[in-house]
């Protein structure tokens, strides 16, 4: 046996030795990197994942906006995806292109389908998976009816908005008895963004779709409306996590906040107290510029796991990348990653 073979020899032999010797804090710290060993019980929550229910797939083929992974989506890989990523549940909820498309009747059928379909496969999968109920926005009578159907009969962990409708935004006053009822129930409402009308055929240069720029410029649209409405202080029940660190308000706050002199009854708290309040998920933004605007913003507490899912890459890659980046302790990753998704979500607790 050569050196190399002995060295390699004697490293396998003693790996086990050099685990079982390792302090706790490492040993736990090793385990929690997202390699899905089978020593580690899953304990990650991932409330930014999405599904594609077969009557969705063939309403949305061939829409703008519509990625090829959501429609191939079944519910065997996402559970292959999460054991691989240390990830005990996720939050399922529908993407882009979206509900509506012009026919509220379709909005309605669709919202109805999608949402009896989560509500079975958490029966399923009782401790793998809970759901955000697809809403069928713009219209408000249909949504006022499909919350109370969620929330009442199929036991709903929360309610999945878009950012904009077509030309409307969330904060816009037609939608105020849908806020009214979501307050309520003391909701937890998870936003998703798309490309409004407007821009989505923005041609910045080609090849550069509306992912790359107008989903997070729609956030910060959406965030904007939400607070100078009023919305945000008019219904302070309402718990609301907003994707991909929040688009780009974490970085322009300052800037928006410039316009904010003229709405002080709508907001008593000012831009930044309201923007305080809300919760962030990391889907898409595990990068060194997203997350220290955010924590520019607010704590670990408001920062939530999530991985865009199947599009947005895996959950083990998510786990890592939030660790390379060297800026938060293991206490603030393990709020990140659990603990604030399971004060929000208390039935997540047992997963």
């Amino acid at each position: 046996m050569g050196n190399r073979d002995r060295r390699s020899f004697l490293s396998a032999a003693l790996a086990p030795l050099a685990m079982s010797a390792m302090p706790a804090g490492r040993l736990a710290a090793f385990g929690q990197q997202g390699q899905g060993t089978a020593s580690t019980k899953p304990y990650r929550i991932d409330i930014h994942h999405h599904f594609g229910p077969s009557v969705w797939v063939a309403e949305v083929k061939g829409r703008p906006l519509l990625q090829s992974a959501n429609t191939t989506w079944t519910p065997a890989k996402s559970i292959e995806d999460m054991d691989r990523g240390g990830v005990a549940a996720s939050v399922v909820s529908i993407t882009n292109p979206g509900l509506w498309f012009g026919d509220n009747a379709v909005t309605m059928r669709l919202a109805r389908a999608c949402n009896e379909y989560a509500a079975k496969m958490v029966q399923d999968y009782p401790a793998r998976f809970g759901f955000f109920a697809a809403m069928p926005l713009p219209d408000v009578d249909a949504t006022l009816k499909e919350i109370a159907y969620a929330y009442d009969t199929l036991k709903a962990d929360g309610v999945g908005f878009f950012t904009s409708y077509g030309d409307t935004w969330l904060g816009n006053p037609a939608y105020r008895p849908v806020m009214e009822e979501l307050n309520r129930r003391n909701a937890v409402v998870h936003v998703h963004p798309t490309a409004a009308n407007c821009c989505r055929d923005l041609n910045y240069a080609p090849g550069v779709g509306p992912g790359s720029m107008e989903y997070g410029t729609d956030t910060t649209r959406a965030i904007t409306g939400v607070c100078f409405s009023g919305d945000a202080s008019r219904f302070p029940n309402i718990r609301w996590i907003w994707s991909h660190a929040g688009g780009t308000m974490p970085f322009l706050a300052g800037r928006i906040d410039g316009a904010s002199g003229n709405f002080k009854a709508q907001m008593p708290g000012g831009l930044f107290g309201e923007l305080k309040k809300f919760y962030y998920d990391v889907a898409g933004a595990a990068n060194t510029g997203a997350i220290a605007s955010l924590q520019k913003l607010v704590n670990a507490d408001k920062i939530m796991f999530g991985t865009d899912f199947p599009p947005g890459g895996s959950s083990q890659a998510v786990a890592r990348a939030l660790r390379e980046l060297r800026m938060f302790s293991e206490n603030d990753l393990r709020a990140i990653e659990r603990d604030n998704a399971v004060k929000l979500l208390p039935r997540l607790k047992s997963t």
